[in-house]
């Protein structure tokens, strides 16, 4: 579609605004004004005035170093408004086929503010005591809380002052990559991975913990086939609830 060009019947300038976004949400924050401008077919001047309007109303953020555009915090909580009953339902068979297959207690995860909660778990398949989670704020700095800032607000700060450079760029490299990992207790490991809701949206993360000799090689490199056991779950639930191209 010609961007720059109205289709009958439609708002010019929501057209290109929608376009904009659709281009920010496809870049990972990696693209600057002149890159949106060239990608959607507008003026330089003409992107720089949306793009201003779009940060006003918090459905864009820029990176004040790089001057690089992301989704905006207010756009993110509007496209995960995901219902926790029908995220654990559309994620269940998944989860429950990871535990059994990984041997690795599974936990689905999504942002309440500042919070990681988490909305489902499985028990890690054994005769072992366990407590279930359900409700449990998790760390940001666990697999699961990395993922969802990764792709929430990664560039702004927190209640507690603003994320220092190196959270903000492995953040950046979470993103980028597809998935996170932790050691945030002793002995325990995790890796997660994004779950996309229908407009492509992260609307949740999905992970596995166990043991760091189980999850981790020995130079603490996430063992391949856990790993793609993540990512895969992660990916067949953003089918489940309707994500492009997942």
């Amino acid at each position: 579609m010609a961007y720059g060009r109205a289709v009958p019947g439609s708002v010019q300038s929501i057209e290109r605004a929608a376009a904009i976004l659709h281009v920010v949400a496809g870049s990972g924050g990696t693209l600057g004004v002149t890159d949106i401008a060239e990608a959607v077919g507008l003026a330089k001047t003409t992107a720089h005035s949306l793009l201003r309007t779009l940060l006003l109303v918090g459905f864009v953020q820029q990176d004040p170093a790089t001057g690089r555009y992301a989704l905006g915090s207010a756009l993110l909580r509007l496209g995960s408004s995901l219902d926790a009953n029908e995220l654990r339902a559309r994620a269940s068979n998944w989860a429950d086929a990871l535990a059994a297959r990984s041997g690795h207690a599974v936990r689905v995860a999504t942002l309440s503010g500042e919070e990681v909660v988490v909305v489902h778990h499985v028990f890690r398949p054994d005769d072992s005591a366990q407590l279930l989670e359900v409700g449990t704020a998790l760390p940001p700095s666990s697999a699961l809380g990395k993922v969802l800032l990764a792709h929430s607000h990664p560039h702004t700060g927190t209640r507690s002052g603003p994320r220092p450079p190196a959270a903000l760029a492995e953040l950046a490299e979470v993103r980028a990559r597809g998935w996170a990992a932790d050691r945030c207790e002793p002995g325990l490991g995790g890796i997660a991975a994004p779950v996309r809701g229908a407009g492509g949206l992260v609307v949740a993360a999905l992970g596995v913990g166990g043991p760091v000799s189980a999850v981790f090689d020995a130079r603490g490199v996430p063992r391949p086939l856990v790993l793609a056991m993540v990512t895969d779950a992660a990916h067949a639930v953003s089918r489940e609830l309707g994500s492009p191209g997942a």
